[in-house]
């Protein structure tokens, strides 16, 4: 890869063209956090329709290109909260 193809994926992770070379359902859940703020793998699981596992593939690949970010939630420790960390282009 040359300086500037790296520069470019630099640039790209962590905004909606890293998304565009990913499987339809991390962008499916994606779109889905864009408009849900915050959720949990199994709420995700319940709005995308997708079965847990294809949910889990998704977002291990979009934490891969840095457009999710995850936390434990206060509530119950044994889950996770997943947010969109897309900043809108403006």
């Amino acid at each position: 890869m040359s300086a500037s193809e790296s520069t470019q994926a630099d640039a790209d992770a962590g905004s909606w063209e890293a998304v565009r070379e990913l499987p339809p359902s991390a962008k499916l859940v994606a779109k889905t956090l864009e408009y849900n703020d915050t959720l949990t793998q199994s709420q995700l699981a319940e709005e995308t329709l997708l079965p847990p596992r294809t949910v889990r593939y998704a977002l291990n690949r979009l934490e891969e290109v840095g457009v999710v970010d995850s936390r434990f939630s206060f509530s119950d420790a044994r889950k996770r909260i997943y947010t969109l960390s897309i900043e809108d282009a403006a």
